[in-house]
């Protein structure tokens, strides 16, 4: 980035923004997606490093979950804080593009845009919705929307449209199923496809072992 008191204003802003924000999308999954990015980056050849630390620092600045389902505002404050401070306009164009390409959306999120630097900071989003980490902020959430955290009555719905993604109010449990376990083959980058493997099998064990004690 450039330089480091460009990054501490960043962070400033960014800490000040979610420090009420619900436990899983909070400061502290910012920073764990910001060091993943670089982690990721220095596997890769000829990367944008500074767009990188911009989206990952920015990229749930204001998510749409929390803005009754807005998916501009997020983008815009990110393209507004970055102008403020001077930066460039092709890397602000760069850096908003990745973050209006981010989200989930039920698997649906094809856009035309693409860049090696969206491929790094998606993984690496994606990636701290797997593992321990993953299973820790899935309840976080489905507690904070007051969702039940399994119901054998209610089967997880699969191949949702983007709407009915946005639009769902399952259970934790399903949504494992629903967005969770395939995130795996999703990964774009070579770093992120071997984090994501062992963070899969954790996936996988926590539910064997939770549907064994459920089912007891």
């Amino acid at each position: 980035m450039e330089g480091d008191s460009l990054r501490e204003t960043i962070i400033d802003i960014v800490q000040g923004k979610l420090s009420d924000a619900e436990s899983g999308h909070d400061w502290s999954h910012i920073d764990r997606v910001h060091k993943m990015s670089l982690q990721i980056a220095r596997t890769e050849l000829i990367v944008d490093v500074d767009v990188i630390e911009y989206a990952a620092l920015l990229h749930d600045i204001a998510d749409a979950k929390f803005h009754n389902g807005d998916e501009l505002i997020g983008p815009t404050l990110a393209r507004e804080i970055l102008e403020k401070l001077g930066i460039a306009k092709d890397k602000v164009d760069h850096t908003v593009n990745i973050i209006e390409n981010m989200s989930f959306k039920g698997g649906h999120a094809f856009s035309d845009f693409a860049s090696k630097e969206l491929d790094i900071v998606r993984d690496a989003d994606r990636l701290d919705a797997l593992g321990a980490i993953g299973i820790a902020r899935a309840f976080s959430y489905g507690g904070f929307k007051g969702r039940k955290m399994y119901d054998l009555d209610i089967p997880p719905l699969l191949n949702m449209s983007r709407e009915d993604y946005k639009k769902n109010q399952g259970t934790t449990i399903n949504h494992f199923y629903e967005k969770l376990l395939l995130l795996k083959d999703k990964m774009k980058t070579k770093e992120g496809k071997r984090v994501a493997e062992e963070r899969h099998r954790f996936l996988e064990l926590f539910l064997k072992q939770f549907l064994i004690e459920i089912n007891s």
